[in-house]
């Protein structure tokens, strides 16, 4: 019960599209990349820090 079967996946990328539309869906997946890479390297440098402290 607590696995999403492809039936689940579906239905919620057809929500998602209904929702948000198809062009904004890239634009939104392009912005979370973004924003994940930054996090990525602001954590390594965080880290680099506490190292040479």
């Amino acid at each position: 019960m607590g696995e999403l079967s492809p039936w689940h996946w579906a239905i919620m990328i057809g929500v998602a599209i209904l929702l948000f539309g198809a062009k904004r869906l890239p634009d939104a997946a392009r912005s979370l990349g973004r924003s994940a890479r930054i996090l990525r390297s602001e954590m390594r440098a965080a880290s680099e820090d506490d190292k040479s402290s």
